[in-house]
């Protein structure tokens, strides 16, 4: 990812200096253009602002949090597109301030393929004058950019929860193929079918939300009682496959636990409230 950032301000016609962990994998821009750098501190202080993408915020510490970068980084401004938790995000914030360094945090969305192009996505946050003065850096990266607030923390609060519904979504997915290769269906059978299901989910993302902001999570047409049943019959056939079912008996035991405490004829919203019980 970090290289598609650097080849879109190399595309865009921005100066670039690039730094690379592992020496030799910073070739392919050097030879596009860009200026290579023998140090973190000397790649900082080449630009008034550094994009960091790395793995996690563990190598973006162990890249800025060196006495050297963090007097090179002085007055400059750091735009942190590396993935991971709300709470490193802040303390990383709070890092930079203590430190003079202007910092906004950020998440890409999409995949690499994406970036310097329209389907690309961007989400921000920080210092709202801040994200107003790198218009240049988003022009330059492509697609959508949203400054989602000066909270520092809410890009990657938005990050984790879309990424569990992804990741949530892909592991029931790979679950369903199993089930059905094992009951003679195809992958390539299914999916048509699978597709269709996934179509019925955004209109239900909606609907779900407007239920868990208003609290009144509706069961009318799906109580939980109704849809614990069709987990209990997944979870059978599965195990009788010798299939781990583990994914689905933790759904099907969050809805139990609902329904235990007297919301059996709600919806499976009500599972958003129950789990998040204190």
């Amino acid at each position: 990812m970090g290289r598609a950032l650097a080849g879109a301000f190399l595309d865009a016609g921005l100066r670039t200096t690039v730094w690379n962990r592992t020496p030799g994998r910073d070739r392919e821009l050097l030879d596009r253009g860009a200026a290579g750098a023998a140090s973190v501190a000397e790649a900082v202080a080449a630009s008034e602002v550094t994009v960091v993408c790395v793995v996690n915020y563990d190598a973006a510490d162990a890249v800025l949090r060196q006495d050297e970068v963090a007097t090179a980084l002085k007055g400059r401004t750091v735009v942190n597109l590396t993935a991971d938790t709300p709470a490193r995000a802040r303390d990383t914030a709070d890092w930079a301030a203590a430190h003079g360094v202007r910092y906004l945090d950020g998440a890409i969305m999409t995949p690499t393929t994406t970036i310097g192009t329209d389907e690309a996505v961007f989400l921000h946050s920080g210092p709202a004058d801040l994200y107003g003065e790198l218009a240049a850096i988003r022009e330059a990266l492509g697609g959508t950019h949203t400054h989602l607030g000066e909270e520092v923390g809410r890009a990657a609060a938005y990050d984790i929860a879309l990424l569990d519904i992804f990741w949530t979504a892909t592991a029931g997915y790979a679950h369903a193929l199993a089930v059905a290769r094992a009951e003679g269906v195809t992958a390539s059978e299914l999916a048509p079918f699978a597709q269709g299901i996934g179509a019925i989910l955004p209109p239900l993302f909606a609907e779900t939300a407007a239920d868990v902001d208003s609290g009144t999570y509706s069961g009318e047409g799906n109580p939980l009682t109704s849809a614990v049943s069709s987990m209990a019959h997944i979870v059978h056939v599965s195990e009788a496959h010798g299939i781990d079912a583990g994914l689905m008996r933790a759904a099907e035991g969050m809805a139990r636990r609902a329904i235990g405490l007297g919301h059996g004829q709600d919806g499976f919203s009500r599972v958003t409230e129950v789990i998040g019980r204190r």
